[in-house]
């Protein structure tokens, strides 16, 4: 199982070696296997860090906790760090246009129609049609009898959720992953020109098959109370449409964070219940508490391990001082592992209670979609070990290699022993 232990190297032997040689921009391989030394080490000797590009990235729950509550010290707008990172292209168009990078007026009204969508009665509703499909999954699994629990079972799952809500013909879902992909790999710290071309085609790829989508659905309206993609198209919030590019923007934005972020919470939690015997025996034993198990999953190893915000005013953040304009990374996975907050943080224990993780974020920006995410979850793990209670890796899991989403690009395993 992975441990907290600091990689082997001389130049890197001591967690204050790893905390004075951190560069987010140019971080060594064994960073994107095991983060988690790293992040015990900056909590421990350099909470509040400064990055050679000025920046600063936090590990600590307190300080993170904190900007998250203060949105008006710490902006979620991003104009002014991704117009240099993409210039004017249409990633710069799609990431400055969507929810997650916005600050009021334009986060509210997106938010506020996202929301009004994704009611718990409209999210209960899914559930039965939830079961269908992850039980047609098992299924095939179990005709395959060893398969890939990534494209197989994890990656599907969120894919057809997200198509079904906007109404994404299944004949154009193939692409949806790539293009997922593609654009949220965009955002990594450090980004490759061949990775940006990729997010750009991504985008203008996406753009044309939803810019056809919303003019058939503007002929012939779905149910609002159902049809997601509708409903952005009727809705007003604060007495105002969305614009035409606010609304393919933001359709963009939730096939990408439903997706990555249920996929991997998924694939890292079947992961992990192959390095913790004890405690996939205990979930099989005890089904009841797939809930608190599902949060710990989430803490345990978050989906998304980064944020960012903006300091928008002169404030103090740790005893640090932080002019306006001052970029700052919130790790989230350090958060979520902070002895502070949590008793043995590197420890699974799926009845952990309380369980105040950080995964979704909070405050204002606590993702819309984590109900809908956690039913996906519940399910899709939950049906999976009453199925397969003895699977099984079956090869090396290949990491996907990011800092800022934590997952599998595969899973290979076998279902019986």
């Amino acid at each position: 199982m992975e441990t907290s232990s600091a990689p082997e190297g001389k130049s890197l032997t001591s967690a204050r070696g790893l905390a004075a040689q951190f560069d987010l921009r140019n971080l060594p391989p064994a960073f994107y296997a095991n983060p988690f030394p790293y992040y015990h080490a900056l909590r421990t000797h350099t909470p509040v860090r400064r990055q050679f590009d000025g920046s600063y990235f936090l590990t600590r729950y307190a300080d993170i906790l904190a900007v998250y509550k203060d949105p008006a010290t710490f902006s979620s707008d991003k104009k002014a760090e991704f117009g240099p990172k993409y210039g004017d292209s249409p990633l710069y168009e799609h990431h400055t246009a969507s929810l997650v990078f916005n600050d009021p007026p334009l986060h509210t009204r997106v938010r506020s129609l996202i929301l009004g969508a994704l009611t718990p009665r409209a999210i209960e509703d899914m559930e039965s049609g939830l079961i269908v499909l992850v039980d047609a999954l098992l299924d095939r699994l179990e005709e395959k009898g060893t398969a890939d629990l990534v494209s197989d079972f994890a990656a599907a799952i969120p894919v057809e959720i997200i198509g079904n809500l906007l109404a994404i013909p299944r004949a154009e879902r193939g692409a949806l992953r790539d293009w997922s992909l593609a654009i949220l790999g965009a955002l990594e710290p450090s980004l490759s020109p061949e990775a940006c071309e990729r997010g750009n085609r991504a985008v203008r790829e996406f753009l044309a098959l939803l810019d056809l989508l919303v003019t058939q659905r503007r002929a012939q309206p779905g149910d609002p109370e159902r049809d997601v993609l509708t409903r952005l198209i009727q809705g007003t919030a604060m007495g105002k449409p969305l614009s035409r590019r606010e609304l393919l923007h933001n359709c963009i934005f939730l096939l990408n964070a439903g997706h990555e972020t249920t996929t991997n919470l998924i694939a890292n939690a079947l992961h992990a219940l192959t390095q913790w015997p004890g405690e996939r025996a205990r979930l099989i034993t005890h089904p009841e508490l797939i809930k608190t198990a599902i949060e710990e999953f989430l803490r345990f190893e978050s989906s998304n391990q980064l944020g960012n915000r903006i300091v928008a005013r002169d404030t103090i953040m740790g005893g640090v001082e932080m002019p306006k304009g001052t970029p700052i990374t919130l790790c989230i996975g350090a958060a979520n592992r902070d002895p502070a907050q949590f008793p043995e943080p590197d420890r699974l224990d799926i009845g952990r209670s309380p369980n105040r993780h950080l995964a979704f974020g909070s405050g204002p920006h606590q993702c819309a979609g984590m109900h809908l995410a956690r039913l996906e979850g519940r399910v899709a793990i939950s049906r999976f070990l009453a199925r397969f209670p003895a699977f099984a890796l079956a090869g090396e899991p290949l990491r996907a290699g990011r800092a800022r989403f934590r997952g599998f690009l595969s899973l290979p395993c076998r279902m019986y022993e």
